[in-house]
């Protein structure tokens, strides 16, 4: 297969998990890049965060005439991830690839876990909206700010790192910790993958700069915006259960794949 046929096709796949999703666009983007296209970890990482940045203001016009997207809530979440974010930004190039390749292995795995359970939460309780039954959160007051403030700081922290937006993160933060209906919590977390994503990827190109391959790039992000404007679509026709569990499934081959090519 050549390599613009692939640009294409990963690209549409990545954009249509964060349009649909509000996340998954760096976390499937990463390894695309590495194990697709050939591109070294480190500048995956980079690169990622550019076809985020772009996919994710695509999908959040998409979302933003909804009335799904709290863009108050989206801007406290993600301004506490702004100085973690920045931190493991520049530590990101002087990690060994393996470690950052195994790290991002057990995050999806992770995150995978996080989305099943999501989606076993909705089928046994659904909302009348349509969206995912909220679960119990913290009580609101000092506590419930305090947990806010440390998701956001953790999720900022992975942005840096990993290069992915932490949208895949991002969701299930926004529905437990903050209470949101699912529906909002995919537009809500849009604002914070595209605050993330702008501050780690600032960072990263004024430690060591950027070098794109056009070949590559170009495609993908060029299929992964048109992905991000048909993903909102999907979502509307697919329960959030559903596209939660196949979701899942990409993540649990995702990590099993990387965690293998960091075995070998």
């Amino acid at each position: 297969m050549s390599v613009l046929i692939t640009a294409l096709l990963c690209g549409a796949v990545v954009g249509v998990a964060l349009g649909a999703l509000g996340g998954g666009g760096g976390v499937l983007a990463v390894p695309a890049l590495v194990y697709l296209l050939g591109v070294a970890p480190a500048e995956a990482g980079t690169t990622s965060l550019v076809i985020v940045t772009a996919t994710t203001v695509t999908a959040l016009l998409r979302h933003a005439g909804t009335g799904n997207v709290r863009w108050r809530t989206g801007t406290l979440f993600a301004a506490a991830g702004v100085l973690p974010a920045i931190g493991t930004s520049v530590l990101a190039h002087r990690i060994p690839q393996s470690v950052l390749t195994g790290a991002f292995a057990v995050l999806a795995a992770v995150a995978a876990a996080a989305m099943l359970r999501g989606a076993r939460t909705a089928r046994r309780a659904p909302a009348a909206d349509g969206d995912a039954a909220v679960p119990s959160g913290p009580p609101a007051g000092r506590g419930g700010r305090l947990r806010t403030v440390a998701a956001g700081a953790g999720l900022g922290a992975v942005t840096g790192l990993l290069g992915v937006g932490g949208g895949f993160l991002a969701v299930p933060a926004l529905v437990s910790v903050l209470r949101l209906p699912m529906r909002r919590a995919v537009g809500t977390s849009l604002v914070v993958i595209l605050i993330n994503s702008l501050v780690s990827l600032a960072t990263r190109l004024a430690v060591s700069g950027i070098s794109l391959d056009l070949a590559v790039f170009g495609p993908f992000v060029g299929a992964a915006i048109l992905g991000a404007w048909d993903g909102r679509r999907l979502a509307g026709r697919l329960s959030g259960a559903a596209l939660q569990r196949a979701f899942a499934a990409v993540l649990l081959a995702v990590a099993a794949f990387m965690l293998i090519g960091a075995a070998a």
